[in-house]
C-alpha cells in the first residue's frame, strides 16, 4: 500500500493544536479497524511529517518545543501540505524563504489545506484568491485585506474549494477528519475518530 505523505510546517510560535490535533489524526489513521492494526503502520494511509525552517528546536506557543523531521530543504516529496497558524504566523508573511517553499510545495501537491491563521499565508500568496476561505475569528477581517478577493466563510469550520481550510485552532481535527473522509471514505474517518474520542460534527 503507497502511504501519503502528510508535510505540517512548523515555525517559532506556531499553535499547538493547529499541528498537534491534525498530526494525531493522520497518524492514528488506519484503514484496517480495531486496536491491534494500530500497533504497526501495516494499514497506516498517511505518514506525517514535520517541516520545519531547519531541524533545529521549534519553540510553539507556550513554550512547547518540537523537533522537525526534516527542514525545508530536505524535506521530501509531499503529498498533502498543511499550513498551521498561529502568532508566530505573522512573520511568516514576510518569510520569503517559507513562502517560495510553501508556493512550490503546493503546486506539486494532490490537497493544500491550512489550519487557522495558516489561511493568511495561503492568501498571501494568493492561493486563496476568488476562493471561499475561512480562518481564525480573530484574522477574518486580516484574511479580506490581504485578498479582497477571498469569500471569507466566517459562520463555517470547514472549507472546501480547490483547497481545505479551517477555523481556528482545534477545527483542524475536524479539517483532518474531512481529509480522511475524501482519500479513505467515511468509515475510516468514522473509526479512526471513535479510536481517539473525538465527536464528529
Amino acid at each position: 500500500m503507497q502511504r501519503r505523505t502528510v508535510g505540517i510546517l512548523v515555525f517559532e510560535g506556531v499553535e499547538v493544536l493547529d499541528f498537534a490535533g491534525p498530526y494525531e489524526v493522520f497518524s492514528r489513521t488506519r484503514l484496517v479497524p480495531g486496536l491491534a492494526s494500530r500497533r504497526s503502520d501495516e494499514s497506516a494511509p498517511f505518514r506525517p511529517l514535520l517541516i520545519g525552517p531547519s531541524t533545529d528546536v521549534v519553540v510553539a506557543t507556550g513554550g512547547l518545543k518540537v523537533v522537525p523531521d526534516h527542514g525545508l530543504d530536505e524535506a521530501p516529496h509531499l503529498d498533502l501540505l498543511l499550513v498551521p497558524g498561529g502568532f508566530g504566523s505573522r512573520a511568516l508573511l514576510e518569510d520569503s524563504r517559507t513562502l517560495t517553499w510553501i508556493l512550490e510545495r503546493s503546486a506539486v501537491a494532490e490537497l493544500t489545506t491550512s489550519v487557522c491563521s495558516g489561511a493568511l499565508v495561503l492568501a498571501k500568496l494568493g492561493l486563496l484568491s476568488g476562493r471561499r476561505a475561512t480562518t481564525h475569528h480573530g484574522s477574518f477581517d486580516t484574511l479580506a485585506q490581504i485578498d479582497p478577493s477571498i469569500v471569507v466563510r466566517r459562520d463555517e469550520r470547514v472549507v472546501e474549494d480547490g483547497i481545505i481550510t479551517s477555523a481556528g485552532v482545534a477545527a483542524g481535527i475536524d479539517m483532518s477528519f474531512r481529509v480522511v473522509e475524501l482519500l479513505c471514505g467515511v468509515e475510516v474517518a468514522d473509526e479512526t475518530a471513535a479510536y481517539i474520542e473525538y465527536p464528529r460534527p
